[in-house]
């Protein structure tokens, strides 16, 4: 990096802006990838957790924040209680999620999910927003395909979760191996079941080098989602926020930055990365007048 950029960006971090209503649409509090057949409530202590997360909250409410999607799937680590109690305290709402997650080898995939149809996976994330999980409403749907060209596993989450989109509105936010080619291939199954493209996040679109990808999927009403947001990728996000905008796409496009992560398993929860860099060191990188698009509006819309 030249000296003049350098002194740019550190004078802009100084600065720190905050961006009142913001809402981060992909973060975790806790993570277990023990597996579906051992993750469980009783691997952690929950206080614990609750304490960690609890500060590192509050350091992000001073930036405006008043909403985190809590993106860690069902037999992954998911815990919706400590989601409402972390929201009682901060004030943050934290919103939870339904749906199976494919990617990481399928440790996320619990059995019953490689023998029941789509249909029938669909109803269990239907019937988790109609009845609520430990008492919070799923807000949308997490699920992940493990890479291209999708196999059948892959295909089947897709459609269930399309399937659930249609019956409740909720949005799909989907973890995308295998970059470009996946979503594409994920947006053809929503078609096929008329479930709108609107409704479809492509999540870790950053990973895909290709910008020509980014700008397709936005083309075609989805959502492109550049998360993972931290010190050594700032420049690569910048250019990523700088391609949509300069073809008029940046009204498809939601930041987050995949961070948190209290590891299940890692003495003391391992290193629990904060909230605060996208506002503090990426967002002075930008012009000022994207950051309520990009944190307020596109999130307003994407999960409305």
């Amino acid at each position: 990096m030249r000296r003049r950029e350098f002194v740019l960006g550190a004078l802009a971090v100084q600065a720190a802006p905050a961006v009142p209503g913001s809402i981060l649409v992909h973060e975790h509090i806790l993570v277990d990838f023990a597996g579906a057949a051992k993750a469980s409530p009783s691997r952690y202590n929950a206080d614990e957790v609750f304490g960690i997360a609890r500060a590192k909250l509050e350091e992000l409410k001073a930036f405006g924040c008043v909403r985190l999607h809590e993106c860690t799937p069902n037999y992954l680590g998911r815990d919706a209680r400590l989601c409402a109690r972390l929201q009682q305290a901060t004030g943050i709402e934290i919103w939870t999620n339904t749906g199976i997650y494919g990617a990481a080898n399928r440790s996320g995939v619990p059995e019953f999910a490689k023998q029941e149809s789509a249909r029938q996976l669909a109803s269990r994330y239907i019937a988790e927003w109609k009845n609520g999980i430990d008492g919070q409403k799923p807000r949308f749907i997490k699920t992940a395909v493990n890479g291209f060209p999708l196999e059948p596993l892959d295909r089947k989450l897709v459609e269930a979760a399309a399937m659930a989109s249609l019956e409740t509105g909720l949005p799909i936010a989907s973890h995308t191996n295998g970059g470009g080619p996946a979503a594409e291939a994920q947006l053809e199954i929503l078609s096929g079941l008329q479930c709108p493209a609107s409704k479809f996040i492509w999540v870790h679109a950053q990973s895909e080098k290709d910008h020509k990808f980014h700008h397709s999927i936005a083309r075609a009403g989805a959502w492109v989602e550049f998360d993972g947001i931290s010190e050594s990728s700032a420049q690569w996000h910048r250019e990523c926020v700088e391609s949509m905008r300069g073809l008029g796409l940046l009204k498809q496009v939601l930041l987050s930055q995949d961070a948190g992560w209290y590891h299940v398993g890692e003495k003391d929860g391992g290193a629990y990365r904060g909230y605060t860099f996208l506002y503090s060191g990426f967002l002075p990188l930008l012009r000022p007048e994207l950051w309520r698009i990009l944190l307020v509006d596109n999130p307003g819309r994407a999960f409305r």
